[in-house]
């Protein structure tokens, strides 16, 4: 055999073939992971976040389980945005997320590479085979683990031969240099956009033998520093929470190296002395056995040992990282605040996301239908061109929202989640409809007003006005319910049709009583003021739509019945 056709061919595909194969496993895992315990894995972060230690072995777990720390990255920016958590109580989170990604290092290091084949033929068969989605994706985990063994496998295969040529067995003297080591392993990781599939080579090269542990521990620093350096590139232009958690990341793993590189003697000694040794062989094939679970263990020993000790300085890491990224001026023209397409990842945060946006979207609504009446009966051009321009912003701001709610649709979605998605794009449109009636019907009785020179009696504006304090209430009932999901909010909004109409009625009877007044163009006042009403009740059903979406999952029956009468009258008047 050439030794040509080995390095070019055989040694390129086995290779490269392998860590592609390694890379879209890795991928497959991580987003079944994502759908099938994301929700559990959001809860248990929300939960367990009270002080650092918590919060740190909350990040451990949920990214040994989703098996992706950014995915933890992103999770923790989103209740930074929400407010549920502070950048502080973040650190633990981020920190304690690179002792979970150790998982997948002491999973590969067991040389199952032979089960591969069956896991990817098991894992195809509960796909195709499951009724259930959440077993599909949990099908899909083990065919994601199946494609990484296999992957090792083909690269283990293909680095064998290497021990018997020269050039690169001397490359590899010089990779005793700790330097070097790092510097590999830091150009590779940033190549390849993956600390997993560097560890993973660095252990497959074990497994034959190539590396001593010294070498190995220099590579795996090396992929500490490479992992922080990509996320940070991609935090540009994220949220202010993603940028400083990319930062975290680079103190974290940067000091961690700068600590530990020059006791890289002393690590693999002790590491020898903790891990299982296989002493009934001895030379390569011994080294074979005992490196890779060794540089396991010493990718585990050294990220715990920095969560250790990094984890009692949360504090002055939190305002040396608020120093770096400090907060930016909020634009004056509108714009989304919560919504972001590295939340897409991850549609239970995501829908969480569009949810706080919706929110604001409806206290632009609310501000609105609080100057209404004032505009409608008494408002200056002013005072119209105002509410107008804030009509162009909940205009502009649903817009938003619906194209992201596009671009996540396209995501892997669970089906409660893609009735979550029908919901939300339903409320986004229900609030953007409050709008446009006070746009274009309430602004436009107030210009007929003002053009006919039409002038409302304060006691039809004290009539009109227990309607409107009425809608106001079930609006905000319904805007209580968007924003803390809370069932008794949605029925109060939902149960205010009665009052609403009882108060209506009234004001009707209270205007035609008035058509008999001796007033100038009181017809056309007549006119004005029963549009005023009209468009007051068209709110109040557009606002228990809206509380009705919300209240959807809680099946509250009455709520449900409600929609069912909404829906047939609007089928009967249409």
């Amino acid at each position: 055999m050439s030794s040509s056709s080995l390095e070019v061919g055989v040694l390129i595909s086995g290779l490269g073939g392998g860590l592609a194969l390694f890379l879209l496993g890795m991928r497959q895992m991580t987003d079944s992971l994502q759908t099938v315990a994301g929700d559990s894995m959001k809860n248990l972060l929300a939960k367990m976040t009270a002080n650092r230690f918590t919060a740190a072995f909350a990040g451990a777990i949920v990214t040994a389980v989703i098996q992706s720390s950014s995915v933890t990255t992103v999770l923790v920016v989103g209740f930074i945005s929400a407010g549920l958590l502070t950048f502080s109580q973040s650190i633990g989170v981020i920190i304690g997320a690179n002792v979970g990604t150790t998982l997948t290092a002491q999973i590969i290091a067991f040389k199952v590479y032979q089960y591969g084949l069956m896991m990817i033929a098991i894992g195809f068969l509960v796909d195709v085979l499951a009724k259930s989605e959440k077993i599909k994706h949990w099908g899909m985990v083990l065919m994601g683990l199946g494609l990484i063994f296999f992957g090792m496998e083909l690269m283990s295969n293909a680095t064998g031969p290497l021990r018997d040529w020269p050039p690169f067995v001397d490359m590899l003297q010089n990779m005793r240099n700790p330097l070097l080591g790092i510097l590999v392993g830091l150009l590779f990781t940033a190549i390849v956009q993956s600390s997993s599939a560097t560890t993973g080579i660095v252990i497959v090269l074990g497994s034959q033998g190539l590396i001593s542990l010294e070498s190995g521990i220099g590579l795996i620093f090396g992929a500490n520093i490479g992992t922080c350096i990509t996320a940070s590139i991609a935090a540009f232009g994220r949220p202010r929470g993603a940028i400083q958690a990319a930062w975290i990341h680079v103190l974290f793993n940067l000091g961690g190296v700068l600590l530990w590189m020059f006791f890289i003697p002393q690590l693999a000694q002790l590491v020898r002395h903790i891990s299982p040794a296989a002493e009934h062989l001895s030379g390569a094939a011994r080294l074979a056995i005992d490196t890779p679970r060794q540089i396991a263990n010493a990718h585990t020993l050294f990220n715990v040992g920095n969560t250790l000790l990094f984890i009692w300085f949360t504090g002055p890491l939190s305002k040396l990282v608020d120093w770096i990224v400090p907060a930016r001026e909020e634009p004056e023209d509108i714009r989304p605040m919560f919504l972001d397409e590295m939340f897409l990842e991850q549609p239970a945060l995501a829908l969480d996301q569009v949810r706080r946006e919706l929110t604001r979207l409806a206290e632009l609504d609310q501000k609105m239908l609080e100057l209404t009446l004032g505009v409608a009966t008494a408002g200056t051009p002013r005072d119209i061109e105002n509410l107008r321009r804030a009509e162009e912003d909940v205009d502009t701001l649903h817009g938003v929202i619906i194209t992201y709610l596009g671009k996540l649709s396209q995501k892997k979605l669970l089906e409660p989640q893609q009735t979550q998605l029908h919901q939300y794009i339903g409320i986004a449109n229900y609030l953007e409809n409050v709008g446009d009636v006070i746009e274009n019907n309430v602004l436009t009785d107030a210009v007929k007003r003002m053009r006919l020179g039409v002038q409302v009696s304060p006691s039809t504006v004290a009539v009109l006005r227990t309607v409107h304090a009425k809608v106001c209430w079930a609006f905000d009932q319904a805007l209580a319910a968007l924003r803390t999901e809370d069932p008794t909010a949605a029925q109060n909004a939902v149960g205010s049709k009665t009052s609403v109409n009882e108060l209506a009625d009234k004001a009707t009877s209270h205007l035609f009583k008035r058509l008999v007044a001796y007033e100038p163009n009181r017809l056309a006042a007549f006119k004005v003021e029963t549009d005023i009403l009209e468009n007051l009740k068209r709110i109040n059903t557009l606002t228990r739509r809206i509380a009705h979406a919300v209240s959807t999952e809680t099946g509250n029956a009455e709520i449900v019945v409600e929609n069912r009468k909404m829906e047939a009258s609007q089928v009967q008047s249409s």
